[in-house]
């Protein structure tokens, strides 16, 4: 059993989340933001709202990953600035794994010797 704790804290959480994300909205069909009722996590939304300053951001995203630039703009004009953001948090995040990897290997190298 800790050796299965121990395994799940090694496991980077920020970075898989991002990576399933980006990965669920690279396959998502693009979808307009008037071709029906589709589900939503947004509560003003939810509410009745018409308008939310995050609502398309996740289908602007998905639009441009279909390469479909004009309307990633017209769902959100955030879409483009937030994917180039998130790819950089990943590749922070995935630079801050290796090197934690490294410093681990290293420090275990360090112990066979002495």
């Amino acid at each position: 059993m800790k050796r299965i704790v121990k395994m799940l804290q090694q496991i980077p959480l920020e970075l898989t989340f991002w990576l399933v994300a980006m990965i669920l909205l690279a396959t998502a069909q693009p979808h307009s933001h008037l071709s029906g009722d589709h589900f939503t996590f947004c509560p003003l939304a939810n509410m009745g709202i018409k308008w939310c300053p995050g609502c398309g951001l996740g289908r602007s995203i998905t639009q441009l990953f279909h390469g479909h630039l004009k309307e990633s703009i017209e769902m959100h004009w955030l879409g483009i600035p937030a994917t180039l953001l998130i790819f950089y948090r990943i590749g922070v995040l995935i630079k801050l794994s290796w090197n934690d990897k490294k410093r681990i290997n290293l420090k275990n190298k360090e112990k066979d010797y002495v």
